[in-house]
């Protein structure tokens, strides 16, 4: 059995460890909050840019010869895992990366090469630990996302496909729902999808009612122009949900780990009290054998 002061240490120790557990949570639940509005922010602005692209493409003929939004047979695909540059924060970064993982090894049973362009990390040390080459790598910024770190990743990877290294891009990311519920969500950015620029009947009609736009320059340069936009903007609203993910998976465990930290201290606290008193009888019946052996 433990003595006192072995509980004692043990006991302090603890709840030093839940200070600062306890104020890793607030840290977080206050930037969740912050990163959740960024989120709400930017809808508008990608709503916007999703309806400009739509009429863009409308007094476009030949959208399908940019090259942003070409087709061609996958030989190479490359996989962007985003994670932390940090951990304490439960599942998020080992969830991502088993998903990726097993995309890596579907996409090579088809017989597909697999490259590696990683965000956060622990997700570049977990892939090299794992003896994988990771062509690129960005850290620093995955709990507080700016849009230029968005563009930084959208050229790299437009960089990669129009250079014809790659064949298609996949980004593989926490989806954020709720505090307790983060989603592994798989999303093809490149090639662009050319439904991201068809419309409906409704739209259509819309137009002929405004009548016709002279566009300058053409529809097919402003068009150009719009799809590496677009790309860092879906970038740039995976990063948001990502980093909402990480605060919200963080606020999470560090909730749980100071809940235990506390049953943890009322056990010890219960077993320290057993213990001194233990030591207290111990000592009554010493001195009262000690005064028995004089007396007799």
């Amino acid at each position: 059995m433990a003595s006192v002061q072995d509980l004692k240490r043990r006991i302090r120790s603890i709840r030093n460890t839940r200070k600062i557990t306890k104020a890793l949570q607030l840290v977080a639940g206050a930037r969740l909050r912050k990163a959740q509005a960024r989120i709400e922010a930017m809808r508008p602005y990608a709503d916007t840019m999703r309806e400009l692209m739509e009429g863009v493409a409308r007094a476009s003929s030949s959208v399908r010869n940019l090259p942003l939004l070409q087709s061609r047979d996958v030989q190479t695909v490359a996989i962007v895992p985003l994670t932390g540059d940090r951990g304490l924060a439960g599942g998020f970064n080992a969830q991502v990366l088993r998903a990726s993982v097993a995309l890596e090894r579907r996409l090579r049973a088809e017989g597909k090469e697999v490259r590696w362009i990683v965000v956060g990390r622990k997700g570049d040390s977990s892939l090299r630990f794992r003896r994988y080459h990771v062509d690129a790598t960005f850290e620093g910024f995955v709990d507080r996302p700016a849009y230029h770190d968005a563009q930084g990743v959208a050229h790299k990877l437009i960089e990669l496909y129009t250079d014809d290294q790659v064949d298609q891009v996949i980004v593989v990311y926490n989806a954020f729902v709720s505090p307790l519920v983060q989603r592994v969500t798989e999303t093809t950015v490149l090639p662009i999808s050319p439904e991201v620029l068809e419309t409906d009947a409704e739209e259509r009609k819309q137009d002929a009612l405004r009548g016709d736009f002279i566009f300058e320059p053409e529809p097919e340069e402003i068009l150009a122009r719009l799809l590496p936009v677009y790309l860092e903007t879906e970038l740039y609203r995976a990063l948001l949900e990502s980093a909402a993910s990480f605060l919200g998976a963080q606020m999470t465990a560090m909730s749980s780990a100071s809940k235990n930290a506390g049953e943890l201290v009322d056990r010890l606290t219960l077993a320290m009290n057993r213990a001194r008193q233990a030591e207290i009888t111990q000592e009554i019946l010493e001195v009262v054998a000690g005064a028995d052996a004089l007396t007799g």
